[in-house]
């Protein structure tokens, strides 16, 4: 315990500073400029609502991260539990409380921002499984009183989530919450067993999907046949990012977005507008910097001395790589239209603040990469 307090107490302000991982930190930096100017474009060229709401929130929330990574990690580690607990609430808040919009109902009215507590939960579920499994061994892993506790603070949330309803949070929660499982040590048969169980009930769960949420599956089989209705998103998008070519139409010269043709898409759809305007290179330009926060993550991981910094910083790593992998497969038209924003491209202040959040944990373990967590 000493020990441990002197590592902490001995840390200058200048040893914080040249602790931090400033690749990552550029990294997040140019990628959000180049949101800016996504935002910018999706506004025809000036500076309306869009691009003067996402200046702000991204210049408010990389602020935030920067004061979240001077936070102890041991900070993070105790109040974990909660943390999430706060985020189960709000999401509780939402269900009695919550703002109803295009049939849904996913926000709480702050007055000063309309909050998704669904987006906050994807950390916060990273974070308590995270703990959890921090102080059990490898042999108490996968006896059944150890499962009972991580099943229950995963599935409540998603289903809170899915009555909103809006499944494709739902299961990007889930997905986040399996990872830290599976990185921990529960072994594949209570994965097959989870999967096989999935399966069996699916009809069951078809049963209660919305219209829209039914049609949207139908659209991804077979978007032709509703081109003008529940099929048009995925097709303009597709012609949107085909005609972008190798090196797309220039900056604000795409048709797709200046026609109208592409909806949303300052928010999920925003990987299309941008790919329209600067075709296959800027696509992969932006591939390499989501590779290289991914990778910076992972090395964080690496060098923090603590089973939780380890924990949290992989799973939120491949948490983070899967949401952008299934944006991306979205307006490609690989996965059913699910709703899911690219991080901080995408236009939403909830979505931008859960994954600051995020990164300024995973900021947090680097810094204090030798402080053990107890």
């Amino acid at each position: 315990m000493y020990k441990s307090r002197s590592i902490q107490s001995s840390l200058t302000l200048r040893d914080k500073i040249f602790s931090i991982d400033f690749i990552l930190v550029f990294a997040i930096l140019i990628l959000g400029l180049i949101s800016i100017l996504a935002m910018y474009s999706t506004d025809g060229g000036e500076f309306k609502y869009h691009t003067q709401s996402h200046i702000i929130r991204f210049s408010v929330f990389f602020i935030m991260f920067f004061v979240i990574s001077f936070i102890q990690i041991r900070f993070w580690h105790s109040q974990s539990y909660i943390f999430y607990i706060l985020f189960f609430i709000l999401l509780l808040g939402v269900k009695y409380f919550g703002l109803t919009s295009s049939g849904s109902k996913r926000w709480l009215d702050l007055y000063f921002m309309n909050l998704q507590p669904s987006e906050l939960m994807k950390v916060g579920l990273i974070l308590f499984l995270s703990k959890y499994y921090h102080r059990i061994s490898i042999e108490n892993i996968n006896k059944v009183r150890f499962l009972f506790l991580p099943v229950v603070v995963l599935i409540a949330p998603i289903i809170l989530v899915a009555t909103q309803p809006d499944l494709g949070t739902a299961l990007l929660i889930a997905a986040g919450g399996l990872v830290v499982a599976w990185l921990a040590g529960v072994r594949v048969k209570f994965f097959t067993i989870s999967a096989l169980a999935f399966i069996a009930t699916l009809p069951i769960a078809i049963a209660f999907l919305k219209p829209y949420q039914k049609s949207r599956i139908l659209t991804f089989l077979n978007p032709e046949r509703d081109p003008l209705g529940a099929g048009y998103q995925i097709i303009q998008s597709k012609i949107a990012i085909g005609s972008g070519g190798l090196f797309g139409k220039g900056f604000l010269q795409g048709s797709q977005s200046y026609l109208d043709y592409l909806p949303e898409k300052h928010t999920d759809f925003i990987f299309t507008l941008f790919s329209e305007e600067f075709g296959f290179f800027g696509s992969l330009f932006i591939l390499i910097l989501y590779a290289i926060i991914v990778w910076r993550i992972v090395q964080i991981g690496n060098v923090t001395r603590s089973n939780f910094g380890k924990l949290y910083c992989y799973s939120f790593a491949t948490a983070f790589f899967i949401y952008v992998v299934v944006n991306m497969m979205m307006v490609l038209g690989l996965l059913p239209i699910v709703g899911s924003p690219l991080p901080i491209m995408s236009y939403g202040g909830s979505s931008m603040m859960a994954i600051m959040l995020g990164l300024g944990i995973a900021m947090s373990c680097k810094i204090y990469k030798d402080t053990p967590v107890n």
